[in-house]
């Protein structure tokens, strides 16, 4: 059964085909598809490989040792898996502009769009100049005498100069960013295991022997016995969370892709290999090649390639010459994430102005597609970056930027009530899912993992602060200020609007289709690289 009131809603703020009165009237334009499939195999990548692995495993490893940090990631991985499967068969069916916010607006309530869409469009906004800055102090390995904001102005230059030419653009600049990173993290995976093997300079094969000494595990701020180390793993849980956020990029980029309903269950069948390859495979050689006493680990600064565990135990091997490279490779991950931010941001804001949740002008594009006025925004944002040039004002800003993380996981929450309740409707309406471009293989169970798994680690996240001697009123407020928000952004627009919860039987599964495949263009590839990945 078709919701009424929702199909004129999407004729006016989607298909912009539709007067007011409700008279047909020229076509405006509109987001155009312009992803080719390596594109979408690629911003999938990005989306998992980024300073988390590279720098984030320093911290993690501290706190939970070499087993606390190969858990802590797996069983995030299992989080990150079940998120994917869910938002990959929504997606896959109806590629929409807006991605998950309009999904949700469509199959749950539009007050969870509403909410959904500006907590996600506040994640990525306020992410944008933290990236540019972060980029600034890669830059600062080599050269501290230039002013970070020239850095910063560089930087954020190529960053518009790639998202004011268009998704193509941006498509082709993050399919070479994420090519540099997965090469960068295949090379150091390869490196790791020949270390371990001995086959260093030093001749010094590592093994598991820091799985002996120190030991698997670390006792979490000296807490001794099981809890400690139950902390540490937690520790790790919590940092690996943070490192996952980003996949669901691919969902907002549905909406500009060639051939979507092929392309996006290509890529989200392989989100398990990548969790598996990156992560998983190179947490575990980080526990052997770097001890988690190390005392370059534990005096680093965090933010440069000196702090890599993996740049760690290539130093103690002897090969002194990689640190500048890895510090290359992990500028050009500022830059693709600056660049993503920025483009996922800008997309977030058209999704909620195409839903009537944000001011009109924000659906506004160029004949080319290109979001024009939600992409200023998100440069205007993106100016921020230079309160890094003082001390006092970055640390204002870091708070807000400290809240994106529990920001990313709320999103991922209200996808799984998205997946849940889209799920329920197919039932109720005897859709048969395996006739899906892509079906999840968990179902219903991964909708039920992922809300009851991000809802533990949400309200969790901030435990550190109630431990003896450790609160910090500022950590506290950061951590739990996204969650009461969410809340009030839901609730609020609920009441103002009068909306109600979609039932399972008017849910629409069927506005939009027509335009969808009418606008799908099967690719042919023509080049031999395009041809290797039209055949993964």
């Amino acid at each position: 059964m078709e919701n009424d009131e929702y199909t004129k809603h999407e004729k006016n703020h989607v298909e912009n085909t539709y007067a007011e009165d409700g008279t047909e009237s020229v076509a405006l334009p509109t987001l155009q598809r312009q992803l080719k499939n390596r594109h979408i195999a690629m911003i999938s990548i990005g989306g998992v490989i980024g300073t988390g692995l590279f720098l984030g495993t320093a911290n993690a490893l501290m706190h939970g040792g070499p087993a606390g940090l190969l858990l802590g990631y797996a069983v995030m991985g299992t989080i990150c898996f079940a998120v994917m499967n869910c938002l990959g068969e929504m997606v896959s069916y109806l590629p929409v502009p807006g991605g998950h916010i309009k999904l949700a607006e469509r199959f749950v309530d539009p007050a969870l769009g509403f909410a959904m869409g500006w907590n996600y469009w506040y994640n990525w906004v306020i992410v944008l100049p933290a990236e540019l800055s972060a980029a600034a102090v890669l830059i600062n390995y080599w050269n501290q005498t230039i002013n970070n904001a020239a850095w910063i102005t560089i930087c954020l230059a190529i960053v518009v100069a790639i998202n004011f030419m268009g998704a193509r653009a941006y498509g082709e600049a993050e399919f070479w960013f994420a090519s540099i990173k997965v090469l960068t993290i295949i090379g150091l995976i390869i490196l790791g295991i020949v270390i371990a093997a001995g086959g260093g300079p030093n001749h010094i094969a590592t093994g598991i022997s820091y799985w002996q000494n120190p030991g698997p595990w670390v006792q979490y701020k000296g807490i001794p016995g099981a809890l400690g180390r139950f902390l540490g793993f937690f520790a790790v849980l919590i940092q690996a969370a943070f490192s996952y956020i980003g996949t669901e990029i691919v969902a907002i980029a549905a909406g500009e892709a060639k051939n979507p309903r092929k392309n996006i269950p290509k890529a989200i069948r392989k989100v398990y290999i990548r969790i598996v390859l990156f992560y998983l495979l190179g947490t575990f050689i980080i526990g052997l090649i770097c001890a988690s006493n190390d005392p370059k680990l534990l005096n680093g600064s965090g933010s440069d390639a000196a702090s890599s565990p993996f740049v760690i135990g290539i130093e103690n091997a002897g090969i002194p010459v990689l640190p500048s490279l890895i510090n290359a490779c992990l500028l050009t991950s500022a830059w693709s994430a600056a660049s993503s931010d920025m483009y996922t941001s800008s997309r977030a804001l058209f999704g909620l102005a195409i839903s009537g949740s944000a001011p009109k002008i924000f659906a506004k594009t160029t004949k080319r597609g290109l979001p024009y006025p939600a992409l200023i925004v998100s440069v205007l944002f993106s100016l921020l970056a230079y309160m890094a040039v003082s001390a006092g004002a970055w640390t204002v800003f870091g708070y807000f930027a400290n809240m994106t993380s529990i920001c990313g996981l709320i999103t991922w929450t209200f996808i799984s009530i998205t997946y849940i309740r889209f799920h329920a409707g197919m039932k109720a309406q005897g859709i048969n899912r395996s006739e899906l471009p892509f079906k999840s293989i968990l179902g219903i169970f991964g909708g039920w993992y992922v809300l009851v798994s991000t809802t533990i680690i949400i309200f969790l996240s901030g435990w550190q602060v109630f431990l003896a001697g450790e609160w910090d009123t500022a950590s506290f407020i950061t951590q739990y200020l996204p969650i009461p928000v969410a809340v009030l952004l839901f609730f609020g627009y609920k009441f103002f609007m009068k909306t109600h919860w979609n039932r399972v039987e008017e849910m629409d599964f069927h506005t939009g289709l027509a335009e969808i495949e009418a606008d799908t263009d099967d690719e042919v590839p023509t080049t031999i690289m395009g041809k290797f990945f039209n055949a993964l």
